[in-house]
């Protein structure tokens, strides 16, 4: 099995235990480990070493034909783009060991080409709702944060200027939109609505929860909400689900919380409300972009209203212990032919 990125600091050690625990060969990716001397000195003996840039297309699929060698495994833990040049590459016959599974540590899997994976037959596996706690905290945070101006008052205050802004609303003042109601969005609706705040709730699947109203469509959430958080996966259907015309639908005064996934909203037209005084949208918290890593770039940059924070909603130890040693669980039984109870991902 190729680690492409470790769980970090002291939870490496827990996932390389129970990946070994499963009797399993690893070769550890040392290029995003923290302390890579450290590791290597540690796990020497136990576990092979490789270093190479995972999201270059180029690096990751030489260090996996190397020698024509192969893994039966990949895991990923940051979404390194795992599209059909390197699938069909790594499932070619004359590899030692052809690509069986991708293991993702976390709930995304829109940076593997599933359609591609089915077809050379490569098992998909992530943990869904292993982060849906974290995240949800999160959107919270980032709602607080936006209201009562936090990001601009530290500012302020580092300059030694004592800023008295006018009064905020409270959030059990305001009603918070959940585009979304999966693992995640149930979380933020739970704990809003434990805050006092009135919960709307939009859904592809609809659902009944209790304490949150159901909305029809897209649009009537939009206008009914002072917070919208975005709890959606990205695929076809909702890449650019927002842009200029729904984003001109929030209600005067409106935040938009986006902890789900870049695409989903069109940064371009983001930056373009946010730049201008008029537009109902009045501040946008950010944590996932179109490009990241190190293709990190967006409109959204120096833009005083936007809080931009780089893809971390998700990154409490509990979560990510949880999703790094279910995935390592996951993977194994796939490997040894089992099936029941592991969640896949499909196109």
């Amino acid at each position: 099995m190729l680690v492409l990125d470790a769980a970090p600091g002291e939870l490496l050690d827990r996932e390389l235990g129970r990946l070994l625990g499963h009797g399993l060969a690893v070769t550890l990716n040392l290029r995003r480990v923290a302390e890579p001397d450290a590791v290597r000195a540690g796990w020497a003996g136990r576990v092979a070493f490789a270093d190479f840039d995972a999201f270059r297309a180029d690096e990751l699929l030489a260090e996996f034909v190397r020698d024509g060698r192969g893994f039966d495994a990949v895991k990923s833990r940051g979404g390194v783009p795992l599209r059909e040049a390197f699938l069909a590459a790594a499932t070619a016959p004359e590899s030692a060991r052809p690509l069986r599974v991708v293991g993702r540590a976390g709930a995304g899997t829109d940076h593997v080409d599933l359609a591609a994976a089915a077809r050379l037959g490569v098992a998909v596996t992530h943990t869904p709702g292993s982060n849906a706690d974290a995240v949800a905290e999160f959107a919270l945070g980032q709602a607080w944060a936006l209201t009562r101006q936090l990001a601009q008052l530290n500012a302020a205050s580092h300059q030694g200027r004592w800023v008295s802004p006018g009064p905020a609303r409270a959030l059990s003042e305001l009603t918070f939109g959940i585009a979304g109601l999966g693992l995640t969005g149930r979380a933020l609706a739970e704990r809003a609505g434990a805050l006092g705040a009135r919960v709307l709730g939009w859904s592809r699947t609809p659902v009944r929860l209790a304490g949150v109203e159901q909305v029809a469509d897209l649009e009537r959430l939009l206008a009914g909400s002072d917070v919208l958080s975005l709890h959606l996966p990205l695929t076809p259907a909702t890449r650019n689900l927002l842009g200029e015309r729904e984003l001109a639908l929030m209600r005067p005064g409106a935040l938009l919380l986006n902890t789900a996934r870049g695409g989903i909203v069109d940064e371009a037209a983001l930056a373009a409300a946010l730049r201008d005084p008029a537009h109902p949208l009045s501040a946008a918290a950010v944590d996932t972009f179109a490009h990241e890593h190190a293709a990190f770039a967006s409109p959204l940059f120096g833009l005083p209203n936007a809080l931009l924070t780089p893809h971390v909603a998700g990154m409490t130890r509990q979560a990510m212990e949880r999703a790094a040693l279910r995935c390592a669980d996951q993977v194994a039984a796939l490997l040894a032919g089992r099936t029941g109870g592991v969640p896949l991902a499909r196109a």
